[in-house]
């Protein structure tokens, strides 16, 4: 599984020219699922994404965490994230999980997210999405399940 996490003063989706998901200061979330993961995939990403300690404190150190600065998720799935762009000008995709086996994996994230009561908001699994980002920093993490020490 990967997440390119991006801190934002705030950001939102939009599906069909409607807002779906919107948050003020937080994380931006964007996941992509290998069809290689599993639950323990999932649970090293939902880990380390709200573990970050990506916010400033009072002495400008990037100290502080999700939960510190009370702040909010916004998780939107992104299959192109295990596009492969290595050979010819048109990327595959043929690592990206199918529907069927990405679907559980992204809401298990957004219902751990919900039961650790953090204000978490999603886009729509599949939609054409328009995402805009104020990214704060700018302050950009990436994380690989795969990549574990």
């Amino acid at each position: 599984m990967r997440a390119v996490v991006q801190r934002v003063s705030q950001a939102f989706v939009r599906v069909d020219g409607k807002i779906v998901g919107q948050i003020e200061k937080g994380l931006m979330v964007l996941i992509g699922v290998h069809v290689d993961d599993t639950e323990k995939d999932l649970d090293y990403i939902y880990k380390k994404v709200t573990g970050l300690r990506i916010f400033e404190d009072e002495n400008e150190q990037m100290n502080l965490g999700l939960e510190d600065v009370n702040g909010q998720l916004l998780v939107v799935s992104q299959f192109t994230l295990y596009g492969d762009g290595r050979k010819g000008r048109r990327p595959s995709f043929i690592e990206s999980a199918r529907p069927e086996k990405a679907i559980p994996l992204y809401e298990g994230f957004l219902e751990r997210a919900k039961k650790d009561n953090i204000k978490c908001e999603s886009g729509v699994f599949g939609a054409d999405m328009k995402v805009e980002i104020h990214n704060d920093g700018p302050v950009t993490i990436l994380l690989d399940s795969s990549k574990i020490l």
